[in-house]
């Protein structure tokens, strides 16, 4: 196929415009930057805008117009200025003095062209003579404006080719482009169309060039592309390239006229796309991509942006709702180096390593022992990250003083051991399985690997600690409720031996053998009774209320007690009130025992029920020893702290924890020498009613006093 002259000059239009365009802009960019390029900016300006008017010059009246070849020769003339102004950037142009007279020489060359492209304006057309000198005219300046290039950059200190790179870099792509413009023009007598078409693009990259190069951080430009987005850019120019060498040798078959062409281009064709599906799916290939390209065009191996994100996603399983922290743990250290699968190696009771979780290695064959303690405490010390091929290969560091198990090196999957390490204790090792794309490992890998190592052994760490305060608290609950347990069984004893010590000296007493049958007869229910509420001590968060006549249960806590001890119902007041009977009666019980406890063989302890406000009271009086303030504030309502011998002191706090569980409160008052009084407040079964009622509308109630 080929193009007419309109339609290259439509092309050669459209590329000039674009160039005119970009210069111009990028010279009204860089007039604004006052700061760039020092005394060399005005001429870079002055540059730009004539290169974009030369530009528009050939996009209007055509690149070969004489319009357009005065345009050219202004262009020159200010890129040599620039270029003399650049010698000034780091004071050289009162030093290199052959500079001034070869750009005195471009400068006349440059006039003389002026003079030819004017007489040549004069006459109708332009004979091969005048071609060929102007020709020569703009090689000559060419070439010289390159070999002045070469000497500023060249001679520069390392500080100014921070600043000189960029306008450099732009005057050496313009010569460079007209050099190959002019010799093929030169050689072939008439100018080529596409480089022709070249030249006004060129100006784009240019312009580019120096608008960048005025950018603040432009000193240090580097290289920021994405991974991903280079390793698929590799790939798809991989697969262009492998489809255009496919055209290519489809079409040598072709025009290599045999009568078997086109069954050859089918074969041909049919091989190479069975060759692809082969190669390019491949593990290997994709490993080999992505590590030469690490390689060659990036500071560093990892993205480790990039890294950090993909490693705290692992560990906190987002799409991973069925693996196992353990599971979590390998896999985090395996997407770093793209290995397929790995071990993890816990501490054992017995101070060795055992497997702890496998990810997607189930052939490998780890013994119960899988590294020994004299291992443990090398790898502890060193904090060693070990390349495993290397240690078959017989590389080893000197400063390992320590060998690796025999099972792991015989492991051919095996490549490297990663320790976990928490305040230097070894919590761990990751053992990773080989890549598809082996290598060996360096500095690199040795750094990131062992600083995920360290946070995945917090990791392990805290939540080997989350595991033993759960398993703690449930063994203090536990504790908390055989402690409630005894209490209780420790107040029926103390009951029981009462009535055995009474037996002795009333036993022929018919009133006294019918009131310890009825004891006995309680105690053995309330037995019954506290191994059904087991689950029940402790928190009390189920805790069934109902109303319940507090005087009944006052009633019958005093004839319970009152065989062993004068125990007196002074008020009983008709109360209803919202609690758990039982509940309620085993407080009162705590409460009268204790009262019992503290006083004198015959001081009396008072049982008083009353309705006030609100509230149910029960109050429990005694007149023993007491108790100060202070023991009252700190340690009266402090589980497992008794003033009594063999107490274990529970009682008040169970009896508190239980009046809170029935949404009712406990109240002390007490002196030393003189009584406690112990009072229990419970709303009403109508206040807790209305209570209920409020709350389920979504109102909110306020305290009951």
């Amino acid at each position: 196929m080929s193009f007419g002259p309109g339609i290259w000059a439509g092309f050669d239009a459209a590329g000039w415009s674009l160039g005119a365009l970009a210069c111009l802009l990028a010279a009204a960019w860089l007039q604004r930057c006052r700061m760039r390029f020092g005394s060399a900016r005005p001429s870079l300006v002055l540059a730009l805008a004539l290169t974009g008017t030369w530009a528009l010059v050939g996009a209007i009246t055509g690149i070969d117009s004489i319009k357009a070849g005065l345009a050219e020769c202004a262009r020159d003339l200010a890129l040599v200025f620039a270029l003399y102004r650049l010698f000034e950037v780091d004071g050289r142009h009162a030093l290199v003095k052959p500079v001034r007279p070869m750009l005195a020489a471009l400068a006349f060359v440059e006039l003389l062209q002026v003079a030819v492209q004017l007489m040549l304006a004069t006459r109708s057309g332009v004979s091969e003579a005048g071609f060929q000198t102007i020709i020569t005219f703009h090689l000559l300046v060419v070439i010289g404006g390159l070999v002045l290039l070469h000497n500023l950059y060249g001679g520069a200190s390392n500080q100014a080719r921070t600043i000189l790179r960029w306008p450099a870099t732009a005057l050496a792509m313009v010569w460079i482009v007209d050099l190959n413009y002019y010799a093929i023009a030169y050689l072939s007598e008439d100018t080529p169309q596409v480089l022709g078409l070249v030249r006004g693009l060129a100006a784009v990259p240019v312009a580019l060039l120096l608008a960048f190069g005025s950018a603040k951080d432009s000193e240090s430009p580097r290289l920021r592309p994405s991974r991903a987005v280079t390793f698929q850019s590799i790939s798809l120019l991989l697969i262009g390239g492998y489809l255009a060498a496919m055209v290519a040798v489809a079409q040598w078959l072709a025009f290599a006229g045999s009568d078997y062409a086109a069954t050859m281009q089918i074969a041909f064709v049919a091989l190479a796309s069975l060759l692809a599906l082969l190669v390019l799916p491949s593990q290997k290939l994709r490993g080999w991509l992505r590590v030469t390209a690490a390689k060659h065009l990036f500071q560093h191996r990892y993205d480790y942006r990039a890294e950090w994100l993909r490693f705290t996603r692992t560990i906190g399983q987002a799409g991973q709702r069925d693996a196992t922290l353990e599971e979590r743990v390998i896999r985090a250290v395996a997407d770093i180096t793209d290995s397929p699968a790995g071990l993890l190696l816990t501490l054992s009771e017995s101070g060795a390593m055992e497997l702890a979780a496998r990810w997607q290695w189930p052939t490998a064959e780890v013994p119960g022992e899988a590294v020994d303690l004299a291992t443990i405490r090398g790898i502890e010390r060193s904090g060693y990250v070990a390349d495993l091929d290397a240690l078959r290969a017989g590389n080893r560091d000197r400063k390992i003083d320590f060998e690796m198990p025999a099972w792991l090196i015989a492991e051919p999957r095996a490549w490297a051991l990663v320790p976990l390490l928490h305040f230097e204790r070894l919590v761990g090792v990751v053992v990773l399985a080989r890549p598809a794309h082996t290598r060996s490992l360096d500095w690199e890998d040795f750094d990131l690997l062992r600083v995920a190592g360290q946070q995945l052994a917090s990791y392990l760490a805290e939540h080997a600690g989350q595991s033993a305060l759960a398993e703690a608290a449930r063994f203090d609950d536990f504790h908390r409720r055989i402690a409630f347990v005894m209490h209780d069984i420790k107040n029926l004893a103390s009951q029981l031996g009462l009535l055995a010590r009474n037996a002795e000296q009333h036993a022929d007493n018919p009133d006294f053998r019918a009131d310890m049958l009825v004891t006995l007869r309680n105690s053995a229910d309330k037995l019954n009774a506290l191994l059904a509420r087991l689950s029940r001590y402790g928190p009390a968060t189920n805790v069934g209320l109902v109303p319940v006549r507090a005087d009944g249960i006052a009633r019958s806590v005093v004839e319970q007690l009152q065989v062993a001890h004068p125990v007196s119902l002074v008020e009983c007041e008709a109360v209803e009130v919202s609690a758990d009977p039982e509940l309620l009666e085993q407080v009162l019980l705590h409460l009268v025992q204790n009262a019992i406890d503290a006083s004198a063989a015959e001081a009396p302890v008072f049982v008083r029920v009353a309705q006030e406000g609100l509230n149910g009271a029960i109050e429990v009086v005694d007149s023993g020893t007491g108790m100060s303030a202070e023991f009252v504030r700190t340690r009266l309502f402090k589980p497992f702290d008794s003033t009594k011998q063999g107490g274990f002191g529970i009682g008040a706090y169970e009896a508190r924890e239980l009046v809170r569980a029935m949404q009712g409160r406990i109240e002390v008052e007490s002196r030393e020498g003189l009584g406690t009084r112990f009072i229990i407040r419970l709303p009403m079964a109508e206040t807790a009613e209305i209570i209920k009622t409020m709350s389920a509308k979504g109102g909110e109630p306020r305290k009951v006093a």
